[in-house]
């Protein structure tokens, strides 16, 4: 699955890349739930694409003024701030490439953002969790009227976040399992909100792709997940760790339990598992070890728990009560004086 989106990415932001005439750029929202790896996945993607931009331009800026083409920064990546206003998000933007701005009112923020863009030769405009935005505040609404206003600087823009179709910056949708999109419905001159027609704008200027959890369900879903426990398998360096280790028997199984398919909790339960297995010397995985692995998501401070950002953890199972034994070789011991219980035979 993220094969897929990687694929789409890099497809729609080299070919925006390619275009000589001025244009709108079309952008990409990818959404998603907390900790499914949406991150990961956009800057795998977008650094192959500017490892090949650079390369293509031997590794200069091709359209920079004499003086200046080594200010090459084709792809830049940004977090939305928590509260975020137009004049936070153009700073946001701004340190991203060093550039001073202590002082500036918001028009000169904007300029000096459209300069910062045009100056390094940037080509994709990546901004995170972008659902940080909620459409009810009037200045989360003059944000997403600016980040539109980007869109005609040739540059790509890529806003991922946690739940878009239900965040309020698109209008409500269903996904079209035929056509692999998102569809909405027309707006309408009745009952329109004040956000309806920026949404609409937006959503034709966006396609919306998502990236979703593992599933357990069918025989191609698990030869999925096999492969993925299979690949960081092979990136193990413990001691005692054999093939298998991760992908034979019930591991499978157990680790989708633990972790419902989401990657990033998997990732967590084994790099916790990985230093409890240092720690005592077994220097391998196994079902017993990881039982007594807590998952801990660590620091959240920069998470926004109203943005969906902090997934669920799954509830541990709990471990299934044996069966008693049922053995003529178990020895109960001597009945006590009074007993019904018949003495018990002595052999000879």
């Amino acid at each position: 699955m993220s094969a897929a989106v990687s694929d789409f990415v890099i497809n729609r932001v080299t070919g925006n890349a390619l275009k000589q005439r001025p244009s709108t750029f079309a952008g990409i929202m990818l959404t998603g739930g907390a900790y499914q790896g949406k991150t990961e996945t956009i800057c795998e993607a977008l650094a192959a694409f500017e490892d090949d931009w650079r390369a293509l331009h031997q590794m200069l800026n091709p359209d920079a003024i004499a003086g200046c083409r080594d200010l090459h920064v084709p792809v830049a990546y940004i977090q939305t701030p928590v509260t975020a206003t137009p004049k936070s998000t153009c700073q946001a933007i701004l340190d991203f490439y060093g550039e001073r701005y202590v002082g500036m009112s918001l028009p000169r923020l904007i300029k000096a953002v459209r300069d910062a863009l045009r100056a390094h030769g940037t080509r994709v405009l990546a901004l995170d969790d972008i659902t940080r935005l909620k459409m009810h505040r009037e200045a989360d609404q003059d944000v997403l009227d600016l980040i539109r206003s980007l869109m005609s600087m040739s540059v790509t823009l890529v806003l991922i976040g946690v739940g878009i179709p239900s965040s309020g910056l698109l209008r409500e949708g269903h996904f079209d399992a035929a056509t692999g999109q998102w569809v909405f419905p027309p707006i309408t001159t009745r009952g329109r909100s004040y956000n309806d027609a920026a949404a609409g704008q937006t959503e034709r200027r966006f396609d919306l792709i998502s990236l979703e959890p593992f599933r357990y369900n069918t025989g191609d879903q698990i030869d999925a997940w096999v492969t993925h426990l299979a690949g960081i398998e092979d990136q193990l360096r413990l001691l005692q760790a054999a093939p298998g280790m991760l992908t034979d028997g019930d591991m499978p199984e157990y680790l989708f339990r633990r972790t419902n398919g989401i990657v990033g909790l998997l990732e967590r339960l084994l790099e916790d598992g990985c230093t409890a297995a240092m720690k005592s010397g077994e220097e391998q995985l196994s079902i017993r070890l990881l039982d007594t692995i807590t998952i801990s998501l660590g620091n959240l401070q920069a998470k926004d728990p109203a943005a969906g950002e902090i997934p669920e953890i799954p509830p541990r199972q709990p471990k299934k009560p044996r069966k008693p034994r049922n053995s003529s070789f178990d020895d109960h011991g001597h009945p006590e004086p009074g007993d019904d219980a018949p003495e018990a035979e002595t052999g000879t």
